[in-house]
């Protein structure tokens, strides 16, 4: 026998079924729904809701003639995923009642054919704004480099590009410069990068060590090529 759920999800414990159950009573369910709850976050996806799984095998079983929510991100907040859950309703002939979203009920009080042709331009619209948030999110991560003064960093606050060389090798650098040496013999003589990848240091680098931790820092720093 078909009939209509009612489906409640509260993500925190500060929300409470009561209040949402309280106001899906103003769209007039049926008297004999069944009831669905659970306290899960629909952000992420391996989080397990049991009961978000009942209700789609319910679906699936074509047991369900309406469904009840207190806001569509009750069931997805990713819309993308929200637009392929409401795409499988409209074709096991579920209607989809939310409390939030006033004009989802509207479009079924439409009448036919209006109702499924606004009903499949809904779904377009949301998907194509699902869409563009995808674009726009990926156009952002790209995009949110932060300038420094110290170098280059992704949106996340990581440097990009090489990094900085250990206090070691720029001590024995140092070191070898004090010395007299020259810049081809430190290079060759100095190993590693601070990642200790064993590949030994260019002579950039070591022109650039020398050049950042001189006393005659600021000044321009020439030094012998000769070994």
């Amino acid at each position: 026998m078909k009939k209509a759920i009612i489906y409640i999800r509260t993500s925190t414990e500060l929300q409470t079924p009561e209040l949402q159950l309280r106001d899906i009573q103003v769209l007039n369910p049926p008297a004999d729904h069944l009831l669905l709850e659970e306290q899960q976050s629909a952000w992420k996806e391996n989080v397990l809701r049991p009961q978000f799984d009942i209700l789609l095998k319910t679906i699936k079983a074509r047991k369900v003639t309406a469904l009840y929510v207190w806001s569509l991100d009750r069931l997805y907040r990713n819309r993308k995923r929200l637009v392929e859950f409401l795409t499988l309703c409209k074709n096991y002939g579920v209607k989809v009642h939310s409390y939030n979203q006033q004009w989802v009920n509207e479009i079924h009080n439409l009448p036919e054919p209006w109702n499924e042709i606004m009903d499949g331009f809904m779904l377009q619209i949301v998907g194509w704004i699902a869409e563009d948030e995808s674009k726009v999110k990926s156009n952002r991560v790209k995009m949110a480099i932060k300038r420094k003064e110290s170098g280059t960093f992704s949106h996340k606050g990581n440097k990009w590009g090489r990094k900085g060389y250990s206090t070691q090798i720029i001590n024995s650098v140092m070191e070898l410069h004090q010395q007299g040496k020259s810049i081809r013999a430190i290079a060759k003589e100095v190993q590693g990068y601070s990642n200790h990848n064993g590949k030994p240091i260019s002579k950039s680098g070591v022109h650039k060590i020398i050049a950042e931790n001189s006393p005659e820092k600021g000044s321009k720093t020439t030094c012998p090529q000769k070994n």
